[in-house]
């Protein structure tokens, strides 16, 4: 009698944006298709995966110390395979085996379909194996196209945020080339996905329980597709289709373009009950100089008119987050201070605020000097991080009062709770008590007391205390009037 086949553990660590997240699910299902189990326990695995991120040297360095921390690891464990996939690898290839040679693999993020058969490669011969996509100027357009497409053939429900929360991917790769962002050169040229692919995967997501679908893509409201035909679909289009999809309750879409935030697309937003009215659009600086060094390809002035378009069709619904970065090239006091006087204008819902870090590869590592001291960047960061906290807390008092209809995702952070152990019923039981979170159509975040059964629900929560990222409430029974509560959202 031959014996049991051996059950391989996968470890997988995952650092960077949500398309990272997105790629991690969909090699963990096609790992779980060959028998591999997930583990937490980087010691008890057979399979050590690394996915990483190249926007910030932070996460580059995270990953090499991660690495580091596995040298005596795999000198005692020889039959242990370590892989390092996603931009990072395609960037780094030869140096990641040069600073850690017993790294076994190494995959871009266009050949993740390639890591079972590249892991059993070398399990069986040894030896370092790499897969990844061609160079922006290494042969022709198609060909360049197809070896950065990224597959999206399986799904796995417990490496999601939620069991009912999901990345959709409708673009792949990115053609603006701002001159500090490697991302045109490690996810390759932009292409958009095939409508009919993208709703097969938004039908298997609904049929696996998803309530609510986050599309996915560098500059997702450029998205674009023509059919052999000559028909072409745009975001706006595919929110259409989208929408009549049963079983899916709101739509969001990250991260979008200024300038290419036109009226068909905020209409739809508008009109269709199911899409968020959320909108994360980067300005990144307030600066026209600025813009201009980072190759933004917009103005102030356009991201003016954007606002102007959002406020004018969405009104006081839309809620708009933004991203920005500080200290970049000879960015001067009077440029930064034109960025501050700019989130005040806008009044963002949230901003994301960054450090610039240069980064190799780049057009602005190759010709612009990195000449904002660390301690300027900092003080900058800083100073625009209180005022968008400032912002955020100002605006989130109209909700003081109002009753918003909140999507249960799990456990709060202060509980230590995991949204896996409620899923498989482990160590909570169902009906247990507990503070709860979960976020309403416009991405706030509400925190209030209930029980496990509530988590996956949408349910009615009337706020009565706010804070700069959090509103507290307290759940509303649908058949009860408890005073002067106002729904501020559809």
């Amino acid at each position: 009698m031959s014996p049991e086949p051996k059950t391989h553990k996968l470890y997988i660590e995952t650092v960077g944006c949500q398309m990272n997240m997105l790629d991690s699910e969909m090699v963990v299902a096609s790992l779980r298709r060959e028998g591999y189990e997930l583990s937490d326990n980087v010691g008890e695995a057979d399979t050590i995966l690394f996915n990483t991120c190249s926007v910030r040297e932070q996460a580059e360095n995270k990953t090499y110390s991660a690495l580091g921390r596995l040298r005596a690891e795999k000198k005692n464990n020889p039959h242990k395979i370590i892989g390092v996939m996603g931009c990072m690898a395609q960037k780094d290839q030869k140096l990641i085996f040069q600073r850690a040679p017993y790294v076994d693999i190494i995959v871009g993020p266009g050949q993740l379909k390639e890591i079972p058969a590249l892991i059993e490669k070398a399990r069986i011969e040894g030896g370092q194996h790499t897969a990844v996509g061609l160079g922006r100027t290494d042969g022709k357009v198609a060909d360049i196209k197809r070896s950065h497409e990224t597959f999206d053939p399986l799904r796995d429900p417990t490496m999601r945020p939620t069991p009912f929360q999901a990345f959709l991917r409708i673009q792949i790769g990115c053609d603006k080339f701002c001159t500090y962002c490697i991302v045109p050169m490690t996810r390759g040229p932009e292409q958009g996905r095939a409508p009919k692919m993208i709703l097969e995967e938004a039908q298997l997501l609904a049929d696996q329980g998803c309530k609510e679908i986050t599309l996915l893509g560098q500059t997702v409201n450029s998205y674009r597709y023509v059919d052999g035909d000559g028909t072409a679909t745009r975001l706006a289009d595919l929110l259409y289709r989208l929408h009549d999809i049963s079983g899916i309750e709101r739509i969001k879409f990250v991260t979008s373009y200024p300038k290419d935030m036109g009226y068909d697309l905020l209409t739809a937003v508008r009109d269709l009950e199911k899409c968020s009215p959320y909108l994360h659009v980067p300005l990144q600086s307030g600066s026209d100089a600025v813009l201009k060094r980072m190759k933004r390809g917009y103005t102030v002035g356009d991201y003016r008119e954007m606002m102007s378009r959002i406020n004018e069709t969405l009104g006081d619904t839309a809620a708009v987050s933004s991203d920005f970065i500080v200290g970049f090239c000879g960015e001067t006091e009077d440029e930064f201070r034109e960025t501050v006087k700019l989130v005040e204008e806008c009044r963002f819902k949230n901003s994301f605020i960054f450090k610039y870090s240069e980064r190799p590869g780049t057009k602005a590592a190759d010709h612009l000097p990195d000449d904002i001291p660390f301690s300027v960047k900092k003080r900058r960061n800083n100073e625009l991080l209180d005022v968008q906290n400032r912002i955020s807390e100002e605006d989130n008092q109209k909700f003081l009062g109002t009753t918003v209809e909140v999507l249960v995702e799990g456990p709060s952070k202060r509980t230590g709770a995991d949204m896996n152990d409620l899923s498989n019923g482990q160590p909570l039981t169902d009906g247990t008590p507990m503070q709860l979170t979960g976020r309403t159509h416009c991405d706030r975040i509400v925190v209030f007391d209930g029980t496990t059964r509530l988590v996956g629900q949408t349910i009615p929560i009337g706020i009565y205390e706010v804070a700069a990222f959090t509103l507290m409430g307290t759940v509303i029974t649908r058949h009860v009037t408890t005073g002067p509560l106002v729904n501020l959202q559809r």
